[in-house]
């Protein structure tokens, strides 16, 4: 583990490599899971605000279930989630040849709105846990993820490369900074 200010870093994030390859997974981590989408409680609002420009990219199942469960759902574990649909896959999901997408990513590169989408969406296949002084911020190895790695390999991008613009959105281009620092002393 590597400390950057008051993150707690996983070593996996400056070793592993990882690019996303859509037309190997498909899109599966907006499918795959028991649960939908982490989020956090201002993003439920902001869903909510934006709903009506997110809905003409939607597909009517993912439609219903938002309005039948609402813009964000507890999960199992207590943890604030999108709804699912078929208690698979996200509400927001779309499907462009045979690809899934996010439909509130979709608006936002179409100019509809400014949220591009769950910062949780936006980190994968990083995962962090708040604590009250601290957060811990880890790579999520998992097997639907694994043609990532192996075009993150094929093209030398470290994970914390990959993920530099989410990054910046969650903790600041400054601490990204000292992010690189950390990477360069390492290597």
């Amino acid at each position: 583990m590597i400390q950057v200010q008051d993150k707690i870093i996983s070593m996996d994030v400056f070793e592993k490599h990882f690019v996303c390859d859509l037309n190997a997974c498909k899109g599966a981590c907006c499918v795959e899971g028991d649960s939908g989408a982490p989020l956090l409680k201002e993003e439920e609002k902001i869903l909510e605000d934006i709903y009506e420009k997110v809905k003409p990219y939607m597909r009517k199942e993912g439609v219903r279930e938002v309005e039948n469960q609402g813009f964000g759902v507890y999960d199992a574990d207590g943890d604030l989630t999108t709804p699912l649909v078929k208690k698979k896959e996200c509400a927001f999901v779309i499907k462009e040849k045979g690809i899934s997408l996010c439909s509130i990513e979709k608006a936002y590169l179409d100019g509809e709105t400014d949220f591009k989408k769950p910062i949780s969406c936006h980190l994968f296949p990083i995962r962090i846990k708040e604590y009250r002084d601290f957060d811990v911020v880890n790579y999520e190895d998992i097997k639907i993820c694994q043609p990532a790695c192996e075009c993150g390999s094929k093209l030398e991008i470290p994970v914390y490369a990959f993920l530099k613009e989410p990054l910046i959105r969650k903790y600041g281009e400054a601490w990204y900074k000292k992010l690189l620092e950390a990477a360069n002393l390492l290597k």
